[in-house]
């Protein structure tokens, strides 16, 4: 397993901005089978900071797979930009929370994060929206 690859899928919102917020993560091996699903519930946040908690979790989540190399897909263009150096996060929460990705990303040899467009993060938005759901909000 020394070269272990998955491929995860994350999308975080907020009903609101802030408001009732969840992440949605679907993580795939290699071979493009489903291995783990996971939806949510934050309480109030902002859809950034559910981005990038959904982030967060998938890092963890791949860390406990002994995921070596992780290529993640995300529908926000804004946090992809950010976690690939190209804006910089200047608000005080989002800078904390970008530097938890940063300290997680230590445990694997390469992360690849690319924007895709919504239609093709389906699965990891209804897990966010079915979390928010089963919350009651």
């Amino acid at each position: 397993m020394e070269n272990k690859k998955i491929i995860i899928y994350t999308d975080g919102g907020a009903r609101g901005n802030p408001g009732p917020a969840a992440y949605g993560i679907v993580v795939y091996n290699s071979e493009g089978k489903i291995i783990k699903r996971i939806g949510k519930f934050l309480g109030e946040r902002t859809n950034n900071e559910a981005e990038y908690e959904g982030v967060i979790a998938a890092l963890e989540e791949a860390a406990k797979l002994a995921a070596r190399y992780v290529d993640f897909y995300l529908d926000s263009e804004l946090v992809v930009r950010q976690l690939n150096n190209i804006y910089r996060a200047k608000n005080q929460r989002m800078q904390g929370l970008l530097l938890r990705v940063r300290n997680l990303e230590t445990k694997f040899k390469k992360i690849t994060y690319t924007h895709v467009p919504r239609e093709k993060n389906k699965l990891a938005d209804k897990l966010v929206n079915e979390a928010i759901d089963k919350a009651g909000k």
